[in-house]
């Protein structure tokens, strides 16, 4: 199969890029599957009432079915023709926070193929903020179940070009749309349980929903990977976001950090192998390695989700064997940053 990538800025969708995704939308209705931005990471888009192209979208990505797919909306009128009823709770979070970086999980009605939930009688539902994507779901029919768009288990891609890596010659189209804004998933939350719980951390952190909400509780398993608990979100129980590399997380006060990471490097390198290192604008000039990367300020998190992935794709591409990284703060949107860099490193952690 021949992959076609088209570029569309989401600013300036002219004749040429609305034509563009009308043919995304046809890709879609007929059955294939299309890569496209959103703003939090690429996705992976099929239909998400035909159980056909969720089929598809598990073999593309060598996912297992079990890991449901989240489908995406336009409309806020769309949720009542898919879920057995549309809770208070979520017409709330939805107020607040979509289009935006916010999946909710309802009762699904029979609509909703088995094959899109991954069995299950839930379906997590979400409206991306972004305008390529909205205009896509609408082109499409106005469901769209969509992944992340790489390959299982691999970092999620915030630029095109990793859709590619990943995906050509398994998938019908890519939509190039520069590099995503927010570069962390989204936030989900449970909305069937008694009191939500956030079964995945995001951008949209737990006071957050608790100003909206109330009272919310988190599913301890996102952080504690020592935790004998199951995960609630089936897809949580897998590894993710991991890199082709080796990865540790080195915890503790900033000096014994620094000590150990380049003690480790020096060792590591001493064997032959590349070795890479994640640090932040006021530490990297502290160490010495194959390639030594920023993520960004610690006094602005955002900027650390936003180049989280790109940078574990990119000591990909320069071929690292073992990577280093700082910890960091496990609250608000540092826990969306720490749930996914434990993942990458399967929870691999030395505190010094």
């Amino acid at each position: 199969m021949e992959t076609k990538v088209i570029v569309i800025d989401e600013n300036d969708i002219d004749e040429t890029a609305q034509a563009g995704l009308e043919e995304a939308g046809r890709i879609i209705k007929e059955g294939g599957l299309v890569a496209f931005p959103t703003e939090t990471v690429y996705g992976l888009g099929g239909d998400a009432l035909n159980p056909e192209s969720s089929k598809k979208i598990y073999a593309a990505k060598g996912r297992p079915s079990d890991n449901p797919l989240i489908v995406h909306v336009a409309n806020m009128e769309d949720l009542a023709d898919i879920v057995k009823e549309v809770p208070e709770s979520a017409k709330k979070l939805a107020k607040a926070f979509w289009p935006g970086p916010l999946t909710m999980i309802m009762n699904k009605n029979e609509k909703v193929p088995y094959e899109t939930t991954g069995g299950l009688d839930t379906v997590a539902i979400r409206m991306p903020n972004n305008k390529i994507a909205l205009e896509l779901i609408r082109q499409s029919g106005g469901y769209i179940a969509a992944p992340s768009a790489n390959t299982s288990g691999r970092p999620s891609p915030t630029i095109a070009r990793y859709c590619e890596e990943d995906l050509s010659g398994k998938i019908e189209m890519i939509i190039d749309g520069g590099q995503v804004g927010i570069g962390l998933e989204s936030t989900i939350v449970d909305l069937t349980s008694d009191v939500p719980m956030i079964l995945r951390p995001g951008y949209i952190t737990a006071s957050m929903l608790k100003d909206v909400l109330g009272e919310i509780s988190i599913d301890r398993t996102i952080i504690d990977g020592s935790s004998a608990e199951k995960p609630k979100a089936p897809g949580m129980k897998y590894r993710h976001y991991a890199p082709k590399g080796q990865l540790m997380i080195v915890q503790g006060q900033q000096d014994n950090v620094v000590d150990y990471i380049n003690k480790s490097t020096k060792e590591a390198m001493a064997e032959g192998k590349r070795v890479g290192i994640i640090g932040t604008d006021a530490t990297m000039k502290l160490y010495s390695a194959d390639v030594v990367k920023s993520v960004g300020n610690r006094e602005d998190e955002r900027t650390i989700a936003h180049e989280l992935f790109k940078v574990l794709r990119e000591f990909d591409d320069e071929n690292i064997d073992v990577m280093f990284s700082e910890s960091f703060d496990d609250s608000g949107i540092g826990q969306a940053i720490m749930n996914r860099l434990l993942k990458a490193a399967g929870h691999n952690v030395k505190v010094v």
